[in-house]
């Protein structure tokens, strides 16, 4: 039997990254935010802005890649398990907009621009407001809730079609093997 196609090398490259850059992110925002104001706060927290801008500056080549290049089809599965994933999926993708540029947002109404790697001041995006620096605190702080939350149930769906369905749904999106 063929074994099913494999996502593109771009695709899977895009994929192990944005998942990397998550997984550095999403812990260090949680570490930095308790930390008493200091140089090594502040040092965190232009990392933990470097990585949300990146995220943002790479969505734009994987979605026109994902628009442009087809993905291999399904394996199959119940129908309602599709269209979890499916919406999953594109919630995953709605997210890896929202979170940094709720961050974005929230760190120019904070009054606390934003220099991409400590070369290239980014513009604000809104004027210094603190009521809505705090509102934007909390929308940032709920979007990666909810990006924890469906990483972890991307995550299970793979794990589950690996471990329990026996299915090369995972295999198809890892760099490496076949």
């Amino acid at each position: 039997m063929n074994s099913p196609a494999r996502y593109t090398g771009p695709a899977i490259a895009a994929h192990w990254v944005v998942a990397l850059l998550i997984i550095v992110a999403w812990p260090l925002g949680a570490y930095m935010h308790e930390l008493p104001l200091s140089p090594d706060k502040l040092k965190l927290y232009a990392y933990h802005k470097w990585i949300g801008i990146t995220m943002l500056l790479l969505f734009v080549p994987r979605i026109l890649w994902r628009i442009t290049h087809r993905p291999p089809a399904p394996l199959p599965m119940p129908a309602w398990q599709h269209k979890v994933a499916e919406g999953t999926h594109h919630l995953l993708y709605l997210l890896m907009v929202l979170v940094p540029l709720s961050g974005w947002l929230m760190s120019s109404a904070k009054g606390f621009q934003t220099v991409y790697f400590g070369v290239l001041p980014l513009p604000d995006l809104v004027g210094k407001d603190k009521e809505l620096g705090d509102l934007l605190k909390e929308a940032h702080e709920a979007l990666n809730l909810a990006l924890l939350v469906l990483v972890g149930l991307h995550v299970a769906g793979a794990l589950k079609h690996h471990l329990i369905d026996k299915d090369a749904t995972l295999r198809r999106m890892l760099p490496f093997g076949r």
